[in-house]
């Protein structure tokens, strides 16, 4: 099979149902950035590789399929939705890492070990996408995918305690903002 077929060379691209869109479109824009999400997280994996960021790149690549897809043929293709469960997952992470923390009681520069540094990224972006994701909403509602909103907005939350933790973990102080 070959990788490249020439069809997007106009600008236009497919959804999974067939239609022809251009790759201006929101929603290309949309799965691009989960898609970019994505890869920064397979980047994280390098430096902290545990089950739930396995878990939590499936369910992204579940959402940019979801977004991929006319809401038409979503049935068609059977998509695997966006699971509830993973957001208690994520919150239970989030608890057990904060319990190991100090007490935040100023804002921290995203700073530290590789592994932090990567985190923010992650954190920085999966809030791009979170924004994205809610103007989408605005334009069309219905298209959204259930639990979506609610998983990026707690993933970028994850993020940001990993990095924490992972500092902690490194044995490296966090930079206090000042101004």
């Amino acid at each position: 099979m070959k990788i490249y077929t020439k069809s997007g060379d106009a600008g236009k691209t497919s959804l999974i149902g067939g239609s022809r869109v251009s790759k201006g479109n929101l929603r290309i824009d949309l799965y691009g950035e989960v898609d970019e999400l994505n890869s920064f997280l397979g980047s994280l994996r390098l430096i902290h590789d545990d089950t739930l960021l396995e878990t939590i790149q499936n369910q992204l690549f579940c959402l940019g399929s979801l977004l991929a897809c006319e809401p038409s043929k979503k049935e068609e293709f059977k998509l695997p939705p966006i699971s509830n469960e993973i957001v208690s997952k994520i919150e239970a992470s989030i608890d057990q890492m904060n319990t190991t923390l100090d007490e935040l009681k100023n804002f921290i520069l995203p700073s530290g070990c590789e592994g932090a540094n990567r985190a923010h990224l992650c954190r920085v972006i999966a809030r791009r996408v979170e924004r994205k994701l809610v103007n989408f909403l605005d334009q069309a509602e219905d298209e959204v995918p259930e639990h979506a909103i609610i998983f990026l907005n707690r993933l970028s939350d994850y993020f940001f305690v990993l990095a924490r933790f992972l500092n902690k973990k490194e044995n490296i102080s966090e930079t206090l903002w000042k101004y």
